[in-house]
């Protein structure tokens, strides 16, 4: 098939190469040129330009740009696209994406790849990125059935694990399991550097290890992805923060009273707990 990417970061970088590999031809667009010959240099399209034009040939379009720009660039990419294009994006935040773009095109179906790391752009591509990791599309009653079939049959073929739900739904699952965190881990950081002791503050950077390492990760990444997760799931995640707080409070509660018994069982169901999200 001829696959467009639009957005060559590590999403779209990570997404060419592999479909590259599955011996399809990639045909990439970039806002800048230079991103443009890097990701023909590093192999993650065949073809790579800063004009949208190119992806006139593609069967399939896969929107990788951040958030923010997923709309205005769709509603200036389908002018250049015939009307069975299949197009898909890649956004963490479904359900205002899929509202603005679902009556501008018949062929279009939200999707999620829950997937990347802390790097990011296209010198942070990996190649197998999507393999076994959860890939969510969210398609609405009016999806054509054989756009759907299309985007599933390319996701499974990169090794993906493909769930349907509902855009809204996406939306209240991710607050809790993707931006709450970034919201946490980031808060983790800043109260770290809250520390008015210099000398201790030193120290406390010298002894994090794997523990902070492992917290810290997703609170210490991509700035206008935590920014863009907040601004476009506003509801759902300002919901998961306001309960994560009560819980915060409890803890408070529990240790100022010196309850060692309620903390020990809820370490214990926290501890019993975790399997079901994470093996």
């Amino acid at each position: 098939m001829n696959i467009g990417i639009f957005g060559l970061g590590l999403i779209g970088g990570s997404l060419g190469w592999d479909l590259r590999s599955l011996g399809h031809h990639v045909l990439g667009v970039s806002r800048r040129e230079s991103t443009c010959e890097k990701a023909i240099a590093l192999g993650s399209v065949s073809e790579a330009s800063v004009d949208m034009s190119l992806l006139s040939a593609a069967d399939v379009v896969f929107i990788c740009t951040p958030l923010a720009l997923i709309v205005p660039k769709f509603e200036e990419l389908i002018a250049y696209l015939s009307h069975t294009t299949i197009i898909t994006d890649v956004g963490s935040v479904k359900a205002p994406i899929v509202k603005a773009l679902s009556p501008l095109w018949d062929n279009f179906i939200g999707g999620h790849p829950m997937a990347g790391s802390a790097d990011n752009g296209i010198e942070a591509r990996e190649s197998n990125l999507f393999v076994n990791k959860p890939y969510v599309l969210t398609p609405i009653s009016t999806t054509p059935t054989y756009a759907i079939e299309v985007v599933e049959e390319i996701v499974r073929s990169l090794g993906a694990n493909i769930y349907h739900c509902q855009p809204e739904q996406h939306d209240r699952a991710v607050s809790w399991i993707s931006h709450l965190p970034v919201m946490v881990s980031g808060s983790l950081i800043a109260a770290c550097m809250s520390e008015t002791d210099s000398e201790v503050l030193e120290l406390a950077k010298k002894f994090a290890s794997s523990g902070f390492k492992d917290t810290s990760r997703v609170g210490g990444g991509n700035p206008e992805l935590g920014l863009m997760m907040a601004r476009y799931n506003r509801q759902a995640l300002l919901n998961s923060l306001q309960q994560y707080r009560h819980k915060i409070d409890d803890l408070i509660n529990i240790i100022d009273q010196e309850d060692w018994t309620t903390l020990e069982e809820k370490l214990n169901l926290n501890h019993n707990a975790r399997p079901n999200f994470v093996e």
